[in-house]
C-alpha cells in the first residue's frame, strides 16, 4: 500500500488532527479523499507513557549450528566422565595441589589437598565429574603439568 504522506508532521501530545480534504497535512488525499474519517493522532513527548516499541531480538540459527538452548540441553544430557588422578613418585604434594587449583575451575585448597591425599594413599582419586569434552581438556592440562591423569565414563551419573 502506498503512503499518501510525504515529509514529517510533528504534533504536540494528544493533538487532534482534523484537516479538511486537500490540506497540506491531510491524510485524506487521492481518489477517495471525500470518504476520509477524521481521527485523533496521539504522540507522546518526554515523560511517562507510550513510545515506540523496539523490534524484538530473534535468535537466528544458521543451518548446521545449534542454538544456545540446544547447547545447554545437550550438555545436560551428555554422559558424565570422571577425571582420575594417579599417584606418582615424582611430584611433590604441594605441586600437585597447586596444579589441581590451577587446572580445575573452582577448586579450593581443601578439595585439592583431599584429592592429592587420596591419590597418594590409594593410588587413584576422582578429581571431577563433568562432560566428556571438559574431562578430556582437564586430563590433558593435568598431564601437561606433569601429573598422571586419565578419564573414564562415570556410571551412575554425578
Amino acid at each position: 500500500m502506498k503512503s499518501a504522506i510525504c515529509g514529517t508532521i510533528s504534533f504536540s501530545p494528544n493533538h487532534i488532527f482534523n484537516p479538511n480534504t486537500g490540506d497540506r497535512y491531510s491524510l485524506c488525499t487521492g481518489q477517495c479523499s471525500s470518504l476520509c474519517i477524521p481521527m485523533a493522532l496521539v504522540s507522546t513527548g518526554p515523560g511517562k507513557g507510550g513510545g515506540l516499541l523496539e523490534k524484538p531480538v530473534i535468535e537466528k540459527v544458521t543451518p548446521g549450528r545449534e542454538s544456545e538452548f540446544d547447547l545447554k540441553k545437550s550438555r545436560k544430557t551428555a554422559p558424565p566422565y570422571r577425571v582420575m588422578l594417579h599417584n606418582d613418585d615424582y611430584n611433590k604434594r604441594e605441586y600437585v595441589v597447586q596444579v589441581l587449583m590451577k587446572v580445575i575451575p573452582g577448586m579450593t585448597v581443601d578439595n585439592a589437598v583431599n584429592i592429592m591425599q587420596e591419590a597418594h594413599y590409594n593410588g587413584l582419586s576422582v578429581v571431577i565429574i563433568c562432560a566428556q569434552a571438559d574431562a578430556e581438556d582437564h586430563c590433558m592440562q593435568l598431564r601437561g603439568n606433569g601429573l598422571l591423569s586419565s578419564i573414564e565414563p562415570a556410571s551412575g551419573g554425578c
